[in-house]
């Protein structure tokens, strides 16, 4: 029996993770502080011998060595996520993302376990030679522009990675795109698709940013997971980097029209400048598609549901989840 940590295994991937890592016949750790993962999302594991939860921080080093001693791999998801979230709760984020990063790997390197380590398309910035390939630049703003910090972060994340490869540690890096579906926050942090579909079912005003032409690349939860499972299994994916991803691009404003007509909505949409959300001096890229050759030719990873079919999948799921009374001003 191979034995696994997810890190952040209580959040919206890493719970997906660890139902793909059960059904393979995993034991399976999952350390989370729950400040942004929820209880609920394990709660059907958590009488399974297979499975157990330790409540704390990736930063908490007595805790993480006492769990990595015991485990065959490590697939290290916890982070501060959602550039909203990032931009208020600077020094935590970038903290949690590089220090509690680096206690995973060296705890890893030390025990000699292989390592998946989460990332993020954010690490492109706003280089606009799409789509972006796994070596493509990197054009991010000035330190004064805060949500470059999270990119940052992100790619610090991956030279330690690479940094301890080079030291002889199994690593590997994924870097996530608009990845979405079921156990999304219906609070919206880190997904635009939670929170126009939680818009929609409250029958709100859809909020699209700027002039909703930006345009990113939307990636089923179970997509994600595989190309995830798929790095931490295959000895091709060893010291690499992989766009794990949907090579479709969608625009934010057909994305809102989407979810408003499958919903039932009659909720208007409004542009919101990005200044009103985030302060001044934002920025944001104005297209996100991955390359997804290179993860195709290593991994065998291809991306295998339709956004169509993939939002549906999510709108039953907060409607079974979060809606089942009919809120006000939602056509069921």
């Amino acid at each position: 029996m191979i034995n696994a940590l997810i890190t952040g295994g209580a959040g919206y991937i890493g719970s997906n993770l660890a139902d793909r890592l059960m059904a393979e016949g995993y034991q399976v750790w999952v350390v989370d502080n729950l400040s942004q993962g929820k209880l609920s999302n394990i709660q059907h594991h958590l009488r399974d011998s297979r499975f157990r939860f330790e409540q704390g921080s990736i930063l908490d080093e007595e805790l993480m060595e006492r769990v990595i001693a015991q485990v065959d791999v490590v697939y290290h998801l916890a982070a501060v996520v959602g550039v909203k979230y990032v931009v208020e709760n600077l020094l935590q984020s970038i903290i949690t993302n590089v220090r509690g990063t680096e206690v995973v790997l060296s705890l890893a390197h030390k025990h000699g376990v292989r390592t998946v380590i989460a990332s993020s398309s954010e690490v492109y910035g706003k280089f606009d030679q799409v789509p972006w390939s796994e070596d493509s630049d990197r054009l991010l703003g000035p330190v004064g522009i805060k949500r470059w910090a999270y990119a940052d972060s992100k790619a610090l994340d991956e030279y330690l990675a690479l940094a301890y490869h080079g030291l002889g540690s199994p690593v590997s890096i994924v870097r996530y795109f608009n990845s979405y579906g079921p156990r999304l926050d219906a609070k919206g942090y880190g997904s635009v698709v939670a929170k126009f579909i939680t818009q929609a079912l409250q029958g709100k005003p859809l909020t699209v940013f700027d002039d909703g032409l930006q345009t990113r690349s939307f990636t089923y939860v179970t997509d994600t997971v595989e190309g995830t499972y798929l790095a931490g299994t295959r000895a091709e994916a060893l010291g690499r980097y992989f766009n794990i991803g949907n090579g479709r691009e969608t625009s934010i404003l057909e994305l809102a029209h989407m979810i408003r007509n499958s919903v039932g909505s009659s909720s208007e949409i409004v542009f919101v400048p990005y200044e009103d959300a985030f302060g001044d001096r934002f920025e944001d890229m104005r297209r996100r598609v991955p390359d997804v050759r290179l993860a195709a030719q290593a991994l065998g990873f291809e991306a295998q549901v339709p956004l169509e079919e993939g939002l549906e999948r999510t709108l039953e799921w907060f409607r079974e989840t979060h809606y089942l009374a009919n809120p006000q001003g939602v056509n069921r």
